[in-house]
């Protein structure tokens, strides 16, 4: 079936979603440029795509940020048929509004962090969130990455005690690389589909959203702020560029399918800004690197791990 060109006025999608998702950018960016303390400031930058489009707000070369951007869309657009059979939609109109993050910091010794959230509405009827977080360290800190899953664990709590259980496993499901058998990182939260109706109604999924991404700045701000002043050398420098690598194949490999609602140059933009591959990289035992690893595995106790 051939369909028409999508105009806005189609679909009758929850403004509030939208109206928050452009504020909610304006508030990471300044938090962002605030922890970074270098009087950088995100450059933000329209783009136009079918039936709707966004802005692109990226800072680069910052005191603490080599490379970060904050990106909103909100398109109306028509899903490909594979993607639509996928999500069991008879009719794969859909409108979408997207807010994503990717930070990659310059020194190895602050973790990157990325974040995605959306609210897709079908031509259907049905309605849904999605989002995901996850934080991925150089060198993982036992510590931090307890006090980070806490924050999680914290905020889900306020909302769905079900719900850090259910969404750290899925982060732990998707942000993992089977060619390599690690994860990303030390993981974080990833849902899917949480459906009006079935899951909740509108206004509470949009508050947890919410809470999703505040409690994202929040403690990136505070991430950032804690490791930026310690010291490292080439070693380590060579060893970030190696996990950036990492990054960088899943973006390539294992990101999954969806709903069409990023600028051109959402691609490039979540790429890290450098990155190195090596045939044989073996840490030595015993090192920092090698203790690192051993942490990059799903079903990790964040909440207790290393604790006393």
């Amino acid at each position: 079936m051939k369909y028409d060109t999508i105009l806005p006025l189609t679909f009758a999608p929850r403004p509030g979603a939208e109206a928050w998702m452009r504020q909610f950018q304006d508030w990471l960016c300044h938090r962002l440029e605030t922890a970074d303390g270098g009087g950088h400031r995100f450059r933000p930058e329209e783009w136009a795509h079918g039936g709707g489009g966004g802005t692109t707000h990226t800072l680069e070369q910052g005191a603490v940020l080599e490379k970060s951007s904050v990106a909103f869309a909100a398109v109306w657009d028509v899903m490909s048929k594979p993607l639509a059979q996928r999500l069991r939609l008879r009719d794969p109109r859909y409108f979408v509004a997207s807010l994503q993050a990717g930070l990659h910091p310059r020194s190895p010794m602050v973790p990157g962090a990325h974040l995605h959230l959306r609210y897709v509405e079908a031509a259907t009827g049905e309605a849904w969130f999605g989002g995901s977080l996850d934080l991925t360290p150089t060198y993982v800190d036992v510590a931090q990455a307890r006090w980070f899953h806490q924050q999680l664990q914290e905020m889900c709590g306020l909302h769905d005690a079900s719900y850090y259980p259910r969404f750290k496993a899925g982060a732990d499901a998707h942000f993992y690389l089977p060619h390599r058998g690690e994860t990303r990182g030390v993981g974080g939260l990833y849902f899917d589909r949480l459906q009006v109706g079935r899951d909740g109604l509108f206004e509470e999924l949009l508050a947890f959203v919410q809470d999703v991404g505040e409690v994202y700045g929040r403690t990136y701000g505070t991430l950032m702020s804690q490791n930026a002043g310690r010291p490292y050398a080439e070693p380590e420098k060579r060893w970030q560029q190696l996990r950036r690598g990492r990054y960088a194949e899943f973006s390539l490999t294992m990101e999954r399918p969806e709903p069409a609602c990023r600028c051109p140059q959402s691609l490039v933009l979540g790429l890290p800004p450098r990155a190195e591959w090596y045939h044989h990289h073996t840490p030595a035992p015993g090192s920092a690197e090698a203790q690192t690893l051993q942490w990059l595995r799903p079903g990790i106790d964040w909440l207790h791990a290393g604790a006393a």
